[in-house]
């Protein structure tokens, strides 16, 4: 499984023949230490994908302490929020005869079909109550566009309609982007690789996600980060 750059393994217990006699548990050989220009980016944890959520991911309501705790240790944190329109395209009920997580061809290509989630002003939409990072200093806001999806944070799905976060952070000097929230496979991994084309040096914490893992998804979504130079980190690793 691949590992954080910064989560270096070694075993201890080598013999003077050169055969090992014990196993040392995983170490990190350095810790990671956020600095200014390092800002901890809060994927998508709103109602909407908590259990009970319109479109709930297992286990998503685990990461609210972590990510609490992550927050504690960096001055920037952002977080982003899934904003749809009612009606919204990429919802299965606007389109007739189609179901949830059935796809349609639309404008910019192939969409997934989610049930209605995460409409503008309902409690679904809102930011889970349980996140507690008061020196926050944005909310970015995305798939407010009614006919455009947009699971990235810096660029809707069709590539083109930009929502401003590049530009928020390389005029504030932020180029060490650490990622976290729901969902691993969609959100998450569509934001890391789009912040790593804007040139940003990111990490994605593996711990802080949880995925939906739609046919295979899952690893797909890790595949496709690590092709990209996005680096898998843990939260122990943050000093």
């Amino acid at each position: 499984m691949p590992v954080s750059v910064k989560r270096r393994q070694f075993l201890l217990g080598m013999t003077s023949a050169g055969y090992l006699a014990a196993a040392a548990p995983y170490v990190a050989l350095s810790a990671i230490i956020p600095s200014s220009k390092s800002v901890l980016l809060v994927v998508d944890v709103q109602n909407c994908f908590l259990p009970g959520g319109t479109l709930a991911v297992d286990r998503g309501d685990e990461i609210i302490s972590i990510i609490n705790s992550l927050g504690q240790k960096f001055k920037n944190v952002i977080f982003t929020q899934d904003w749809h329109t009612p009606n919204h395209a990429s919802f299965a009920s606007s389109h007739p005869g189609k179901k949830p997580f059935e796809t349609v061809e639309l404008s910019y290509g192939n969409q997934i079909l989610w049930p209605d989630h995460c409409i503008q002003g309902t409690d679904d939409a809102k930011l889970a109550t349980g996140l507690n990072i008061p020196h926050a200093q944005l909310i970015i806001r995305k798939g407010y566009h009614n006919e455009i999806d947009s699971y990235s944070t810096f660029v809707a799905a069709d590539g083109k309609t930009k929502t401003g976060l590049t530009s928020y952070l390389q005029e504030r000097g932020l180029n060490d982007v650490y990622v976290c929230g729901l969902a691993t496979d969609f959100c998450v991994s569509w934001s890391a690789i789009d912040a790593r084309r804007a040139g940003l040096e990111v990490s994605v914490i593996e711990d802080a996600c949880r995925g939906i893992n739609l046919n295979g998804s899952l690893d797909a979504a890790w595949a496709s980060m690590k092709e990209h130079g996005v680096k898998r980190a843990h939260s122990s690793d943050i000093a």
